[in-house]
């Protein structure tokens, strides 16, 4: 199992499953239902900070090894998108439901109605409101956009991808992480990957389909990952200043290996792995 960012308690989760028997995919959103019921991490989930207008808006995707996939962006009111993505996966037709139809449907599938703004979250919009001044922060509190990869042990690979988006977004504003190929990408016959930062620059490059694809071609995964930066930072670098430019890349190969990436300093990831868990420090271009 691999997570973007200091996760351990999602990577436990994770590693639980495989333990009794569950399937990577059960790990991944076992592993995403973590931060997402965190009241404390202000990027996912409940207690993820609004957008302008207040209100949180929640984005996540599930992906198995056989290309199945379930997303979900804009969703408000309900606390764990990453298991409405999975059922649109497994019981309709579709990969992506949006904003009042993808309440619709969690509502009719049982999913619970709750109020995600937190105390702590609407304070710091609160706070926000005076100037109204939007910039992306680099590494927000060691943790962002929630990626994770697993590997089973049939070999069956899946990932999931979990975000509130970026704070104080304009209202309707989705990124990266709920795209089939920009925020998560999973080919069984390859590996895996997932993507963390600021999401314009990941949707615009389809960094983790381009990172699965260079794996493919005979890349390891972190030459994939370095590779998936390096074509970010030369074709942004003259509109970005680097405090603001941040996205990182973890993936994993049918094999095991395991790869990350970021532009700038400071992106860090959690591995499981030969019974051992371990929080590591990537490496970075700039």
């Amino acid at each position: 199992v691999i997570a973007t960012w200091e996760n351990e308690a999602a990577v436990a989760a994770a590693r639980q499953r495989l333990l009794d028997g569950g399937t990577a995919l059960d790990a991944v959103e076992a592993a995403a239902r973590v931060p997402e019921a965190d009241p404390e991490n202000f990027t996912v989930g409940y207690g993820g900070l609004p957008d302008r207008d207040g209100e949180v808006t929640l984005d996540a995707c599930i992906m198995n090894e056989k290309g199945d996939a379930g997303s979900v962006t804009f969703l408000k009111n309900i606390k764990h998108p990453v298991s409405v993505a999975r059922k649109i996966m497994e019981e309709t037709p579709h990969v992506m439901l949006s904003g009042a139809g993808a309440l619709q449907f969690a509502l009719a599938n049982g999913f619970e109605k709750t109020d995600l703004l937190t105390p702590e979250a609407n304070a710091r919009w609160e706070e926000w409101l005076v100037e109204k001044e939007y910039k992306p922060a680099v590494n927000i509190e060691r943790h962002d956009t929630i990626g994770v990869l697993a590997i089973d042990d049939k070999g069956r690979i899946s990932g999931a991808c979990t975000t509130s988006g970026m704070a104080f977004k304009m209202h309707g504003r989705v990124g990266d992480s709920p795209i089939i190929g920009a925020g998560l990408y999973v080919d069984g016959e390859i590996g895996g990957a997932c993507a963390t930062g600021l999401g314009e620059l990941v949707m615009t490059t389809l960094g983790s389909f381009l990172i699965v694809e260079l794996m493919r071609r005979g890349l390891s995964p972190q030459e994939a990952c370095e590779e998936g930066i390096r074509r970010i930072v030369e074709r942004y670098k003259d509109k970005y200043d680097y405090d603001e430019f941040q996205v990182g890349y973890i993936a994993i190969n049918k094999e095991g290996e395991h790869g990350a990436y970021s532009v700038v300093e400071g992106f860090n990831y959690t591995l499981y792995q030969k019974e051992k868990t371990s929080v590591v420090e990537a490496g970075n271009m700039i």
